[in-house]
């Protein structure tokens, strides 16, 4: 348990109609005391919200809020936590902040309040780690798989495998120390089957990792092809805004830019890039090399065809250069021109055809809601994705490559036990895989790792 009390703005930046100032620790109730003057009598009830004078520690009034006192351990971070429930102006929040720090508290941490949550024994490192992930969540789906491993999903499937791999420890302890004993005896073809069994428990942890990669992180959607193709005016029309400039004058746009967005439902980071042309113009070169970078990495292309123009041998040029298996072709401006059949290379003798097509009128804002559904199916088909099943334990990254390290430990355990190993010596493998499993929850996990986790949370959470 911590013996000090710290204090940030638990609310996000900026104005709003809340804002709360949290107090945790062993302080928290004597500085409420402090600066919180009750309208009425009483004292405080816990968990009960009380409206009154939030004042500094000179008696100056700063607010008219609500305050709540939540005695410890049955709280969030285990500790006495105390809330200001103020006006959410950020100078006003700030005075109060710097009311509860001259009272006795000190700045949070990054993390610091979950960090104390999972320290006194609230959640393991899996729910902690998913305070964040909840925060940061991209998509609905990427909120469901967070709220899952908060409520501890994931926790508990980590803590069932690990279970499972100290039994084989301990078969291994009494086939070593009892080999007179026939009962306690470890034959190796059940030996084997065990260490299946965890494998194949593993690997659908890692299974679901990749499978539901796109809504937790998203893709990235490129707008590729020539100038004036309408790259710029597609993007302003799924974003529907005018975030890029459209001009009728060939390259306007310079430099890639990139917005955030949802296509049907799908986290997209969306990436405008420079007209694909040969140009003198050393801005404009150096414009269409970083956009070139970004189709590059991008995870679906949507090339674009000036329907006033239609497809030409440049097209099927630049649709095989930028990869058919991962570009969806786009005829725009459909309101002008009408797009004869086939015309995205169907039963023709073309060698290279695109994954997907769409026929759209950026101007119009026509066809945008079928190209949105085209991304989605393509970037899942190609990541072979799937929405979540409600309540899915999902690893994230770090998770993730301890449990690769498990499912490497176990698969050379099974050729060691082929070989002939002596058990005392297998018995290393499933150590090993033992402490992966633990760092994964927190029972045992390096500081370092730790700092790195808690240091990219906000302050106030």
């Amino acid at each position: 348990m911590t013996t000090d009390t710290i204090a940030a703005i638990a609310t996000a930046p900026g104005a709003g109609g809340i804002g709360i100032v949290r107090v945790s620790g062993p302080g928290a109730l004597p500085i409420l005391e402090k600066l919180f003057a009750p309208a009425g009598k009483g004292g405080y009830k816990p968990w009960i919200l009380r409206r009154g004078r939030v004042q500094d520690t000179e008696g100056n009034t700063l607010d008219d809020s609500l305050v709540v006192f939540m005695p410890g351990p049955k709280t969030f971070t285990g500790e006495d936590v105390a809330e200001f429930q103020c006006h959410g102006g950020p100078v006003l929040l700030a005075a109060v902040l710097e009311a509860c720090l001259c009272a006795g508290a000190r700045l949070a941490e990054r993390g610091e309040f979950t960090r104390r949550a999972f320290l006194n024994g609230r959640m393991d490192l899996t729910q902690a780690e998913a305070v964040a992930e909840m925060i940061a969540a991209p998509s609905k789906e990427g909120a469901r798989l967070a709220a899952a491993k908060l409520d501890g999903v994931l926790g508990q499937r980590i803590g069932d495998l690990r279970e499972r791999v100290e039994h084989l420890r301990a078969q291994i302890c009494l086939a070593v120390d009892f080999p007179e004993e026939e009962v306690e005896c470890l034959p190796q073809e059940g030996f084997l089957s065990a260490i299946a069994d965890v494998k194949a428990a593993v690997a659908s942890l890692l299974a679901g990792f990749e499978r539901t990669r796109c809504w937790r992180e998203g893709v990235t959607v490129a707008l590729a092809g020539p100038v004036n193709a309408g790259k710029s005016s597609l993007m302003n029309a799924l974003l529907g805004r005018q975030r890029a400039v459209v001009t009728e004058y060939p390259g306007t746009t310079r430099d890639f830019l990139e917005e955030p967005i949802q296509l049907a439902g799908l986290p997209v980071r969306l990436v405008d890039t420079a007209g694909l042309r040969e140009t003198d113009n050393p801005a404009e070169a150096q414009g269409i090399q970083l956009g070139r970078s970004m189709i590059e990495s991008a995870d679906v292309v949507l090339l674009m065809v000036d329907g006033t123009e239609g497809t030409t041998p440049d097209t099927w040029a630049l649709l095989s250069e930028l990869g058919p298996e991962r570009t969806i072709l786009v005829w725009n401006k459909s309101d002008l021109a009408t797009p004869p059949p086939h015309w995205y290379g169907k039963e023709t003798n073309l060698s290279v055809k695109p994954a997907a097509h769409a026929v759209i009128s950026a101007r119009k804002g026509e066809g945008l809601e079928t190209l949105a559904e085209a991304v989605r199916e393509l970037a899942l088909a190609r990541s072979q994705g799937q929405e979540p099943e409600p309540g899915e334990a999902v690893p994230n990254l770090r998770q993730a490559r301890s449990l690769m390290e498990v499912l490497g430990e176990l698969e050379a355990l099974e050729q060691d036990v082929l070989a002939g190993v002596p058990y005392d010596l297998c018995a290393v493998r499933l150590e090993g895989a033992a402490s992966a499993l633990a760092e994964i929850t927190g029972l045992d996990t390096p500081e370092e790792v730790l700092n790195r986790i808690f240091a990219s949370f906000c302050i106030g959470k």
